[in-house]
C-alpha cells in the first residue's frame, strides 16, 4: 500500500497561570513516532507533569527550545488549555489546533481562531453516540473527586470555613454535603464525598440518572429531584455545595442565586466545578490556585477554573490515555479524512 504521510506534531509548553500538564506523555510520543509522525515538545514542556526531556527524547520525540518553533514548525499543535493572547499570532492558517477550547465563554479567543484560519478542534466537543463527552470525561472525573478534597479543605476553620470534619466522627454526625448535577463530575464527587463518611445528597433533573445513581451509590447518597424550591431549602443545611452542572457546548446555568447565600450558615463552602462554562452559582467568578477562594456573605467560594491542573500527574496521564486514539487518528489520515470516517471528531 501507500506509505501514509508524516505529521509534524508540536507539543507547546502550557503558559496559562499554574497549568502544569501536558497535552502528549512520552508513551503518547512514541505511539505517535513509532508511526512514523515527527513529534516535537518544547523543553521542559512535561516536568510539571513528571516528565523529563530526557524522557520524551528516548521516546523518539525532539525537543524544541522556545514556544515560537513549535508553533512555526507543527502541522498539528496539541495542547491541553486554549491558547491565551500571547499565543494568537504564532498560529498559522490552515495548522491543526487539538485543544480544550470552551469557546462559549471568550469571545475574543472565538474571533482570533477565526481569524487566523487555523483549524480548531475542541476536546471537549469530541461527542459520542451516546452524547457523552470521551475527552472532557476524564477531567470531569479528576475535578469531581478533587472537588470534595478541597471542599474538605476550606471547611476547615484557619480556612475560614465552619470547622467541620467532612466524615465526622463516633458520636458527632458528618457533614452535609450538597452536589448539583449527577453527570460524570457529580457522580465522583458523591462518591468520594461518601467514602470520607458525610452525608451526601446527589440532585439532578434526568429521573432516569437518578435510578441509575441510587442504585449504584453507597447508603450514605440519598438523590433528588432537582428544582429551585428544594435547592432553596437544602442549601440552608448543607456544609458543602458542589456545583457540577453543565450543559454542552453552552453556558451553565445559576442554580445557586445570590439571594441564597445569607440563608446559608457562616462557613458554608461552595465548589463550582463547572466555572469553566460560566459556573453554576451566581455569585462565581474564576480564582486560581494561587488565590483559590473568596468569601462573599461569609459564604466561601472555591472557583478555580483548571482544578485538574493542581494534579497534573494524574490529570495528564488520564488525559493522554483519551485523546491520544484520536490524536493518532489525526496524524494518520489528516484532519479532513480523520473527521469524515469518525463521527465523534466530524
Amino acid at each position: 500500500g501507500l506509505k501514509q504521510s508524516t505529521m509534524i506534531i508540536g507539543v507547546p509548553k502550557e503558559i496559562k497561570s499554574n497549568e502544569n500538564r501536558v497535552a502528549l506523555t512520552p508513551a503518547g510520543a512514541l505511539e505517535l513516532t513509532k508511526r512514523g509522525h515527527q513529534v516535537y515538545v518544547q523543553s521542559t514542556a512535561g516536568v510539571g507533569s513528571g516528565f523529563t526531556n530526557e524522557n520524551y527524547i528516548s521516546a523518539g520525540a525532539k525537543i524544541l527550545n522556545s514556544i515560537e518553533e513549535i508553533y512555526h514548525i507543527a502541522d498539528m499543535i496539541i495542547k491541553v488549555k486554549e491558547p491565551i493572547e500571547s499565543e494568537y499570532k504564532l498560529i498559522k492558517k490552515d495548522q491543526l489546533l487539538f485543544t480544550y477550547f470552551h469557546f462559549a465563554s471568550y469571545e475574543p479567543l472565538t474571533n482570533a481562531m477565526i481569524q487566523s484560519g487555523a483549524v480548531c478542534l475542541a476536546y471537549e466537543t469530541v461527542e459520542l453516540p451516546d452524547r457523552s463527552l470521551p475527552l472532557l470525561i476524564p477531567m470531569s472525573e479528576v475535578a469531581g473527586r478533587m472537588a470534595i478534597q478541597e471542599g474538605a479543605k476550606y471547611l476547615e476553620k484557619p480556612q475560614k470555613g465552619k470547622g467541620i470534619l467532612l466524615g465526622g466522627v463516633p458520636g458527632v454526625p458528618p457533614a452535609k454535603v450538597l452536589v448539583l448535577g449527577g453527570g460524570v463530575v457529580g457522580t465522583q464527587a458523591a462518591k468520594m464525598a461518601a467514602g470520607l463518611g458525610a452525608q451526601v445528597t446527589l440532585m439532578d433533573i434526568s429521573l432516569n440518572r437518578l435510578r441509575y445513581l441510587a442504585d449504584v451509590m453507597p447508603a450514605n447518597v440519598h438523590t433528588m429531584f432537582s428544582n429551585e424550591l428544594t435547592i432553596r431549602e437544602l442549601v440552608r443545611s448543607h456544609d458543602l455545595i458542589v456545583g457540577a452542572v453543565l450543559i454542552p457546548g453552552a453556558k451553565a446555568p445559576s442554580l445557586v442565586t445570590r439571594d441564597m447565600l445569607s440563608t446559608m450558615h457562616p462557613g458554608t463552602v461552595l465548589v463550582d466545578v463547572a466555572i469553566d462554562q460560566g459556573g453554576c452559582i451566581e455569585t462565581s467568578k474564576p480564582t486560581t490556585h494561587d488565590d483559590p477562594i473568596y468569601i462573599i456573605d461569609e459564604v466561601v467560594h472555591y472557583c478555580v477554573a483548571n482544578m485538574p491542573g493542581a494534579v497534573p500527574y494524574t490529570s495528564t496521564v488520564a488525559l493522554t490515555n483519551a485523546t491520544l486514539p484520536y490524536a493518532i487518528q489525526l496524524a494518520d489520515k489528516g484532519w479532513r479524512k480523520a473527521c469524515s470516517e469518525n463521527k465523534s471528531l466530524m
